[in-house]
């Protein structure tokens, strides 16, 4: 054997000890393109800062902190129509005050969490991906792509990993479609309450808003011209619940809005949105 082959047969070991390391097999189930964005150590991270004395305020003055670092994980029903994280910014950056966050997104096309996580792991073992700069990592599913247990297995082992960084995962619920109609967008629903319920994770409830919009006015259609992917009005829509999730705040009234969808459509969606979250989150 030549040397050179020598060195890419010990490379090749290296990896596949560095991926058993970062992620092992899945936790048991009780009683199932390439990423675009990557993410980055926080500089507070790299260099320990000297131990220093603060007081402890009285309990009146302290205010939560809001999120102001998000990671959205899923596949393209996440990056379609320039992505979940580009209209999150924009909507934050329309605040009254403005609120600056950053957004990034780890994403491949048609992936479920499965594939997600396996990638994910590959990604941990050479630092190329750090949960804990985030404040917030948003979980989509694809669930009519795989199984419910193949999705509760997944949504498992990333809620592990994102609460073991001291992160909070936030679970995106999607939308039924046409292509594969063996569940209904009530099942997908039920399938995000029961693992919710069993991992203490909250829930964006995308699909119930959709479904609440085009029920109030069919005109606007959520969905694209293939009837899976979201139209800019889904993506939009979207973007709504998700920052009404994580904010825990009304947006209705909140300036942006993209291109294609007019003023007077974005009050609408705004509302579905903060109503659609606010009558979720009483319902568990």
């Amino acid at each position: 054997m030549s040397r050179q082959q020598v060195s890419q047969l010990a490379i090749s070991v290296i990896l596949i000890m560095l991926f058993l390391a970062g992620c092992g097999a899945p936790a048991a189930t009780p009683a199932s393109e390439t990423p675009t964005a990557t993410t980055t150590l926080r500089p507070s991270m790299l260099t320990p800062a000297a131990p220093t004395f603060t007081p402890t305020p009285e309990p009146s003055a302290v205010t939560p902190e809001l999120p102001d670092k998000i990671l959205f994980i899923g596949n393209s029903l996440t990056y379609y129509n320039d992505g979940l994280d580009h209209h999150i910014e924009k909507l934050a950056a329309s605040a009254n005050p403005p609120l600056v966050i950053e957004a990034d997104r780890f994403t491949q096309g048609g992936a479920s969490l499965e594939r997600l996580w396996r990638k994910y792991c590959l990604r941990r073992a050479t630092n190329d991906i750090d949960v804990s700069a985030y404040d917030v990592v948003v979980l989509q599913e694809d669930l009519p792509e795989t199984d419910v247990h193949t999705f509760h297995e997944y949504a498992r082992q990333f809620d592990a990993e994102i609460k073991k960084a001291g992160t909070r995962p936030l679970l995106f619920m999607a939308w039924s479609y046409e292509r594969l109609g063996w569940i209904t967008m009530e099942e997908i629903a039920q399938a995000h309450r029961d693992i919710a319920t069993e991992l203490g994770t909250d829930v964006a409830p995308v699909g119930l808003a959709w479904q609440r919009a085009m029920k109030e006015r069919p005109g606007l259609d959520m969905y694209a011209s293939d009837r899976e992917h979201p139209s800019i009005y889904g993506t939009y829509l979207a973007a709504n619940v998700v920052y009404a999730t994580v904010f825990g705040k009304s947006l209705v009234g909140l300036a942006y809005f993209p291109s294609g969808v007019s003023e007077e459509e974005a009050a609408f969606l705004q509302r579905i949105a903060w109503e659609t979250v606010q009558e979720y989150q009483a319902e568990q």
